[in-house]
């Protein structure tokens, strides 16, 4: 009976000791599996975009030619960049013959010439197509301290030409004039020929004697050359000269400016040429459109000066 009694105390003893243990485990300690997964947020749409859309194809543009239409290009590809970080457009300005001779044996893309093409070159590359940016006036340029500001057209071919060699025959102060010219690789020297020294009675083109002539390489040497030199005159690009402190002479009374340029009344001009081997392609094509269509790239052109065909 005293056996019965134990066991049964003993029995109880345990009971309490087990429902004890089991009261004091800490409820962190509570298994992981029991507590709600955390809620995930589906990925938004354009989150879903942005992870399945590749990276634009890096491009790169090589376009080559005059230095007179370089300017515009370069400054257009800066703002065409800008909308298109993936493209990369390298622009040299070798002159319009070179920008000719680039497109022509593929090492452009696209090429630049502030002229039209020749026959010859048309002969040769019967794909060679020439597209008109916009149009650019020629200036004939004197320093700005030189007090002859108005001459003819023929005066202008006569200096140029050799028959004129002293400002006071035209009205300034005596003194030799310098002949400043481009090379003849340059579209503003071509333009310039065909503008203001015609052709002989031969039906021939008349071309200025180097050895005349102290010679450039591009616009910007012919502006600082003539702004440097009192007795010099040359001639550049109408929407450049205004960079330089040189004056664009009027010709037989007409001031040489874009209004006049625009009515008509300022007759010396020459266009803006892009060059391209065949149609237009691709990459080649997007950047020409917006070139000569774009909005942004127009009223660039028209606040520089240019002129859109």
């Amino acid at each position: 009976m005293k056996k019965i009694s134990f066991l049964v105390i003993l029995a109880a003893m345990m009971l309490v000791a087990f429902v004890g243990c089991a009261q004091s485990t800490p409820a962190e300690e509570t298994p992981a599996a029991t507590e709600a997964p955390a809620a995930t947020e589906a990925p938004t749409e354009a989150a879903t975009e942005a992870l399945t859309e590749a990276p634009a194809e890096p491009v790169v543009l090589n376009v080559v030619g005059s230095t007179s239409v370089g300017p515009v290009i370069e400054s257009l590809a800066e703002k065409y960049i800008a909308a298109n970080p993936n493209v990369t457009i390298n622009v040299e300005q070798p002159g319009s013959g070179g920008g000719v001779t680039a497109t022509a044996d593929g090492s452009a893309d696209m090429g630049m010439a502030s002229r039209n093409l020749k026959d010859e070159e048309k002969e040769t590359t019967p794909d060679l197509q020439a597209h008109v940016l916009c149009l650019d006036g020629v200036a004939v340029i004197v320093n700005a301290e030189n007090p002859v500001t108005d001459l003819t057209a023929e005066q202008i071919k006569k200096i140029f030409m050799g028959e004129i060699t002293d400002w006071s025959e035209v009205g300034g102060e005596k003194g030799v004039i310098t002949l400043y010219s481009r090379d003849e690789s340059s579209g503003t020297r071509e333009a310039f020929q065909g503008l203001f020294l015609g052709k002989d009675d031969a039906g021939e083109e008349i071309k200025i004697d180097d050895k005349m002539c102290l010679i450039v390489d591009s616009n910007g040497t012919m502006g600082a050359s003539v702004e440097g030199d009192p007795m010099g005159i040359g001639y550049m690009s109408l929407g450049l000269a205004p960079n330089y402190k040189v004056t664009s002479l009027k010709i037989d009374g007409v001031d040489a400016t874009i209004d006049n340029l625009i009515s008509g009344d300022y007759a010396y001009f020459r266009n803006f040429n892009l060059l391209t081997l065949g149609d237009p392609q691709g990459d080649v094509a997007a950047f020409m459109e917006y070139c000569m269509k774009d909005a942004e790239a127009i009223s660039y052109m028209e606040e520089k000066g240019y002129v859109m065909p």
